[in-house]
């Protein structure tokens, strides 16, 4: 985020804060990064000579009381009034409340409690947003209006080509007002926002159907890229089940747009790692083309630089292998590891300071405690590298199934070097940021 002056909007900016300090050696942190993803790829290709991971045919299922409990149109019913009723206080807080993010508590119920907390609630209960999502509950609400059932029609077939391409610009489109919106925090810019946000996906919702919201709603798709990695997942039967979570890594659908939503994803929080580094803030301060189109054109950069690597890999690896029908999307997956790691290193403390902080303004507490760093600086920056470090092992070893799994033995690891390299790239970049 590109705040103005100093003050709480700083804090919601940067979860990780300023790292000049970080009490630890770079030459530790990027040979222990190397070492960590060139064994583990020597120990694959030794050891893993054929696929392991079986996507959505996999899994222990649940039993079937706890089920029905979770399935219950009741639970279901509950959980989106959660949604909907969470909107509306959010609303209500930027029509009425104070222009100050330091007692609104809306700004960190959007840029913490939403964007941040969905990690965690991903990552341990699945993809809660679909349950969750107010829009889906206003796009039912309204169905049911009797002027609605009157022009009810069948919704119009996706286009196949479209895929998560709505999705990834939703998310473009947030973490620019994150990191590089005039006012990001304002109550008036994040009520336009939301708002129009709101209309768009509602119109085209009216058209397409629900079915509309599970790839182009920006915080679906990135809620279900997160839950891919979930021990909690749906079987290709629909039971319930507890999973390794690579299985439901390995299911992740080659959808058009999904190496746009990753590097959306992996790109912008490079961006908001590089964007307080004092040179950085010098060229927004000096620019001639003034601080938003700049920050702006930082960011695009980011999220390029990041696909373009993708893509030249991609290409490599179809070099090396030979033709495939899907080259950019076929390893895409293997992505979603790393953007987790990026996500854990950069955002960990600011939902634990920031989370309860918002939490207890909402309640009506004047008074907010100013928010505590959950841990010392030794122990942040260890917690950053190793979230980096192992995002690139899991994409490492998400990659290679996928490589034995599509090439003969003889192709399968010598394919993965231009993989290699990439993670290797992704890592000293990532590291990097962390210690600059």
């Amino acid at each position: 985020m590109v705040p103005g002056p100093a003050g709480p909007l700083t804090t919601l900016a940067h979860g990780i804060g300023s790292q000049h300090d970080l009490p630890i050696s770079p030459f530790y942190a990027f040979a222990g990064a190397f070492a960590a993803l060139f064994l583990s790829f020597l120990a694959l290709g030794l050891l893993w000579s054929s696929s392991r991971f079986r996507g959505e045919r996999s899994g222990l299922a649940l039993p079937a009381r706890l089920e029905r409990v979770a399935d219950a149109p009741a639970t279901r019913t509950a959980l989106r009034g959660l949604g909907l009723a969470a909107a509306l206080a959010v609303l209500l807080h930027l029509l009425l409340g104070p222009d100050d993010p330091a007692r609104n508590p809306a700004p960190g119920a959007v840029y913490v409690l939403l964007w941040v907390g969905l990690v965690p609630a991903s990552l341990l209960l699945g993809p809660v947003w679909r349950l969750l999502n107010p829009l889906r509950t206003l796009h039912r609400l309204c169905r049911r209006l009797p002027r609605a059932r009157l022009r009810h029609h069948a919704p119009a077939p996706l286009p196949a080509r479209l895929g998560q391409w709505p999705a990834a610009a939703g998310l473009f489109g947030f973490t620019w007002l994150e990191l590089a919106a005039p006012d990001p925090a304002s109550t008036t810019t994040l009520l336009s926002a939301l708002v129009l946000y709101a209309a768009v996906h509602l119109a085209f919702a009216a058209h397409y159907g629900e079915r509309w919201f599970a790839d182009a709603d920006a915080f679906e798709a990135y809620s279900c890229l997160l839950a891919r990695l979930s021990p909690l997942g749906r079987r290709s039967d629909g039971r319930l089940v507890l999973r390794n979570p690579f299985h439901g890594l390995d299911a992740t659908p080659e959808r058009p747009g999904l190496v746009a939503t990753v590097c959306v994803l992996l790109g912008s929080t490079a961006y908001d790692g590089y964007c307080d580094t004092p040179s950085w803030i010098n060229t927004l301060q000096t620019s001639p083309l003034g601080r938003t189109p700049t920050a702006t054109l930082g960011l695009l950069t980011a999220i390029a630089l990041i696909a373009t690597l993708y893509c030249l890999c991609a290409a490599a690896t179809r070099l090396v292998c030979g033709p495939h029908p899907g080259p950019l999307t076929a390893f895409a997956h293997s992505l979603v590891p790393i953007a987790l790691g990026y996500l854990v290193a950069h955002y960990f403390s600011l939902l634990v300071a920031e989370g309860p902080r918002t939490v207890t303004i909402a309640l009506g507490t004047d008074n907010a405690p100013e928010p505590l760093p959950p841990l010392g600086p030794g122990g942040l920056a260890a917690l950053q590298v190793i979230a980096v470090v192992t995002g690139h092992v899991l994409g490492v070893i998400a990659a290679h199934d996928r490589s034995v799994r599509l090439f003969p033995p003889a192709r399968a690891v010598t394919g993965q070097l231009p993989l290699l390299a990439l993670m290797i790239t992704y890592t000293v970049g990532g590291i990097g940021l962390l210690l600059k």
